[in-house]
């Protein structure tokens, strides 16, 4: 009897033994609840000695100077913090990785990342990586604010902001700047009407137009897009126009109407102009119109913040790799740390062991809550929606003036 109750209980030992195989070590179990929210730090953040920030971005390749130009701005952010006594005493670390803007280096770059103790991220820097790096952020809970990743669907999950204008939003904040300094006037609207970045924009510029404002608009398709003449005798008299198009169809437009378009008139386009003025074949200096896109940062700014940040970053990084991106990184580094601090005054605690998903919570707390980033170089008094899209006053930043050269 006494050899069957030795083996009754060698099998029940066998049987618990197997369970637990199937769920992993117990360390496994320990650490995967560290990381629910509920617990102060995981493994991987168990030995920070400073809150750490990860971004991915493309520091070789094409895009490397919109990627250089974060990792500037972002540093430069965090040395600013650091030498001001960081957070209730504790500093920054920022740790940057290259993803030579191709979304397959996404995966390794993002484990390396939240592996090596990332607590709360830039996420990336552009769309088609930031795509990859919103889903393994959101398995993790991991807060991020994108400084220029513009697409639609970055923001898609709770974890994740933008403090870029999304693509689809440009339509909205357009229309604002039109609505506060066009009201009562006629405007033109010339856009791609198969194209669904320029009609996405047009729609929603459409959608929030005041009705204060005239507006006449005209299209062209893939089919129509070498001859614009019929369009150009439609906004001929118009003093304003915008182009929510790309910059090799604006170019030939403004080409083919540079004689007969107002000499005054004043072109206004979304991020699709962005290098316009770089663009091969295109002399844009004998366009006699000012040519202009909406942006959130302006980098011939002479004073206030924007003024400020230009000057510090051309004195110690040089004017090459000055832009928008650095700009809204700088300003991602300055939110995220207000933000934090915000929580802290409120009551919350964020030792520098937190775990990157309970971390995630409270930010997601404030930036859901009404936290405002009052001054910024991209804006002042910005706000978050719900949708992680960010809301902040659009400037008509000026890429070539009236006149010719």
């Amino acid at each position: 009897m006494k050899s069957i109750k030795i083996l009754s209980l060698l099998l029940a030992l066998i049987m618990c033994l197997g369970m637990f195989a199937g769920c992993g070590d117990i360390e496994d179990i320990e650490d995967a609840g560290n990381e629910d929210g509920t617990g102060v730090s995981s493994k991987y953040t168990e030995k920070n000695t400073t809150y750490k920030i990860g971004v991915s971005g493309p520091l070789t390749g094409g895009a490397a100077p919109y990627g250089v130009a974060v990792k500037n701005s972002a540093q430069m952010a965090v040395d600013e913090i650091n030498a001001a006594g960081g957070l209730n005493g504790v500093k920054f670390e920022l740790v940057v990785m290259d993803d030579k803007h191709d979304a397959t280096l996404i995966p390794t770059n993002y484990a390396a990342l939240y592996e090596g103790g990332m607590q709360v991220s830039l996420g990336t820097v552009t769309t088609a990586p930031g795509l990859e790096f919103k889903t393994l952020s959101k398995e993790d809970n991991v807060f991020f604010l994108t400084p220029s990743a513009s697409g639609d669907k970055i923001p898609e999950f709770d974890n994740g902001y933008q403090m870029c204008f999304a693509d689809g939003n440009q339509g909205k904040v357009a229309a604002d700047f039109v609505n506060d300094n066009y009201s009562g006037k006629t405007i033109g609207v010339f856009f791609k009407s198969d194209d669904p970045y320029s009609k996405g924009i047009y729609d929603q510029f459409k959608a929030n137009i005041d009705a204060s404002v005239t507006v006449t608009e005209t299209s062209f398709t893939e089919s129509t897009k070498t001859d614009f003449s019929s369009q150009i005798d439609t906004l001929k008299n118009c003093e304003f126009i915008f182009m929510p198009i790309y910059s090799e169809p604006a170019s030939l437009f403004m080409t083919q109407a540079k004689d007969i378009l107002l000499a005054d008139a004043v072109y206004f386009g979304c991020d699709g102009f962005d290098g316009i003025d770089h663009l091969e074949g295109f002399e844009i200096n004998k366009i006699p119109q000012k040519v202009t896109m909406l942006s959130h940062f302006n980098s011939k700014a002479t004073e206030g913040k924007a003024k400020e940040f230009i000057d510090k970053y051309v004195d110690k990084y040089g004017i090459d790799t000055l832009n928008q991106f650095g700009a809204s990184a700088y300003d991602c580094v300055y939110a995220i740390y207000g933000a934090m601090k915000a929580a802290i005054d409120s009551g919350k605690e964020i030792p520098v062991t937190i775990s990157a998903s309970a971390l995630c919570d409270i930010l997601k707390e404030q930036f859901n809550g009404g936290y405002t980033f009052a001054d910024g170089a991209t804006g002042q008094n910005i706000k978050w929606a719900a949708n992680g899209y960010v809301e902040k006053g659009a400037i008509q930043y000026v890429i070539k003036d009236a006149g010719t050269n």
